[in-house]
């Protein structure tokens, strides 16, 4: 388990080109094609735990399934031993995003498809499924993605 906080500490350091805290400004405050912020109104409720093995960081479960026009509440809790995060967009949005973390790994984030949670801390975001396709989720923080941390969402 040491292995692999001396990759994720080792990864941290070579992506840290920038140290200035940096936001992602406006946030994702219209609709994204992933979908939009939910309500109150929720059709389903999933857990995803989030948390590091001797092989690596993982989220658990690392596929998800939603319908169109589902309104759903995720529950995120971190199991492990460091920070984390979910993050939820189209592939192209994740790599994206995770170039902006390796520049910029301290990102203040104020976006409703996205949560940053300490060890033990748990967190939700309500999300309303608009379009069909293949989307992903992951942890962006510098090294995460590498080590595995990262999965498939499907909204039918």
């Amino acid at each position: 388990m040491k292995f692999i906080f001396q990759i994720a500490f080792l990864a941290s350091l070579f992506c840290h080109s920038a140290s200035a805290g940096g936001t992602h400004g406006e946030g994702h405050r219209h609709e994204m094609e992933i979908g939009k912020p939910g309500t109150k109104h929720i059709n389903r409720s999933v857990t995803v735990k989030m948390f590091e093995t001797e092989y690596g960081m993982i989220f658990k479960p690392n596929f998800l399934k939603f319908e169109i026009g589902q309104t759903v509440k995720i529950n995120l809790i971190n199991k492990g031993e460091l920070q984390h995060e979910f993050v939820m967009d189209t592939e192209d949005g994740i790599l994206k995003h995770k170039i902006e973390m390796e520049n910029m790994p301290d990102m203040d984030h104020n976006d409703p498809n996205s949560l940053r949670l300490n060890p033990n801390e748990k967190g939700e975001i309500l999300w309303t499924f608009s379009n069909s396709g293949v989307f992903e989720f992951a942890c962006l923080i510098p090294g995460h993605y590498e080590l595995g941390m990262h999965g498939k969402l499907t909204v039918n």
